[in-house]
């Protein structure tokens, strides 16, 4: 009976350690920040300790913080989001920094520009709009809009328009130009972000004035700067065609997960790094050319040397022959005049 009293004590004291207790006991109380889920300690941490026990303290602080984060959550007001409890967190307190760089403002285009120097305030329109022909209302924009001019089955012939013509498709060439020109208009105000502009003076080009080719290459970017990099982008009239190969889009490698690529990466790069210190490499083939090109250097030289020491038949100062004229001749008669490379006579 007494080994089974042991027996059982035993395993409670067991299940005692596995399960512990949910109230830890801290010095000072801990700061809480639920929006961010963040817990700070202020208690120091024991030197002597953390020397004796190692991983076992750090595993059991951060077990009993994890812990009193919990508890706290606990206490969060919550609410109910269809089938799903949903705990209202407060407010973050602590600043985080940004990833990225805060966004700039976006440039003003000419018409805002234009407008805040008039005074100019901008209505919102209603989608509505009476229709005169159905005497109703109908949508202002898309299907089945009001005063539709696709539905026009006759169109009044202008007195100083050619008869012949064809009313209905010199209609759909002035929305084609209107369309056309907006975006161009479009394409415009986004060459004169302060992007471009910043880039259009780096490269001492005009800024305030741009001239056709900076528009053009305004132009040319902002379609390269599409997801399709200006595949699918149309055409404005008597508008080039991209260049072949002038965009590719960037590839980014995963930020988690390809952990061995990573290593491999930082590993490669280490070598590289170790490397370039010691004596680089002899490029074989390379030494070998120059030794070529040095000895037929030397070997012109000394063709050229020996041919200047020859007597009698190298060039001198008065004319070929290196001694003096015949007597009652002219010099060097009977030879024929040198010939240079091009086949001209000197």
């Amino acid at each position: 009976a007494a080994a089974v009293e042991e027996l059982l004590a035993r395993a409670e004291q067991e299940a005692a350690l596995r399960l512990r207790s949910i109230s830890v006991d801290k010095e000072q109380e801990l700061q809480f920040d639920l929006g961010n889920l963040l817990a700070l300690d202020p208690n120091p941490a024991s030197g002597r300790r953390l020397q004796l026990e190692g991983e076992a303290m750090l595993r059991a602080l951060a077990r009993d913080n994890t812990q009193l984060l919990i508890g706290q959550l606990w206490a969060v007001p919550t609410r109910r989001v269809g089938e799903v409890i949903v705990a209202e967190l407060p407010p973050a307190t602590t600043r985080l920094p940004r990833e990225k760089p805060k966004p700039k403002a976006r440039p003003s285009t000419r018409w805002e520009e234009f407008a805040r120097l008039k005074g100019i305030r901008k209505k919102k329109r209603a989608s509505l709009a009476w229709d005169e022909r159905r005497r109703e209302w109908r949508r202002r924009w898309g299907y089945r809009k009001a005063n539709d001019q696709a539905e026009d089955w006759a169109l009044e012939v202008p007195d100083n328009a050619d008869p012949n013509e064809d009313q209905f498709a010199k209609r759909a060439g002035q929305k084609k130009e209107r369309v056309a020109k907006n975006e161009l208009h479009r394409l415009r105000n986004i060459a004169r972000g302060r992007t471009l502009r910043e880039a259009g003076a780096a490269a001492g080009g005009p800024v305030q004035h741009p001239g056709k080719r900076e528009l053009s290459r305004a132009i040319l970017t902002a379609k390269l700067s599409t997801a399709s990099v200006g595949r699918f982008q149309d055409k404005l009239p008597k508008e080039r065609d991209n260049p072949r190969g002038s965009g590719k889009r960037r590839q980014f490698r995963p930020l988690l997960g390809d952990f061995s690529a990573e290593k491999q990466k930082q590993l490669e790069l280490l070598q590289s790094m170790a490397k370039s210190g010691q004596k680089p490499r002899l490029n074989l083939t390379k030494a070998v050319n120059k030794q070529l090109r040095e000895d037929e250097r030397q070997e012109a030289a000394e063709k050229r040397k020996k041919k200047k020491g020859k007597g009698g038949r190298g060039r001198g100062r008065d004319g070929w022959g290196g001694g003096k004229p015949k007597a009652g001749g002219k010099p060097n008669a009977g030879r024929k005049p040198a010939v240079t490379q091009r086949g001209k006579g000197k």
